[in-house]
């Protein structure tokens, strides 16, 4: 099993505001689960307390192997959240470890 965590910062220089964006993000990206094949859970959180360091959003999605989160990463519907945060992202950092 691997567990695929993504932090997001996102830009503060559009009419959306961060917590917009973090709110866009989760409906899109749990949305998900049940669509994509082998996408077993996928969890967003929103940030509530800004710091310097912080991020806006940080999603948690789990899935049975490396290969089949391979497969998530290119498949459509996941593509088509991918290119609306990579529109609006500042930063994004992520890690993948076996369960």
């Amino acid at each position: 099993m691997i567990r695929h965590i993504v932090m997001w910062k996102f830009r503060r220089d559009l009419e959306e505001t961060p917590a917009e964006i973090a709110n866009e993000m989760k409906s899109r990206l749990e949305a998900l689960v049940g669509k994509i094949d082998g996408l077993l859970r996928a969890e967003v959180g929103v940030n509530i307390k800004e710091t310097d360091s912080s991020y806006d959003a940080v999603l948690t999605a789990d899935f049975p192997s490396f290969e089949v989160m391979e497969a998530y990463k290119v498949h459509p519907l996941h593509v088509e959240v991918s290119n609306y945060c990579k529109s609006r992202r500042e930063q994004r950092v992520d890690v993948d470890y076996e369960l």
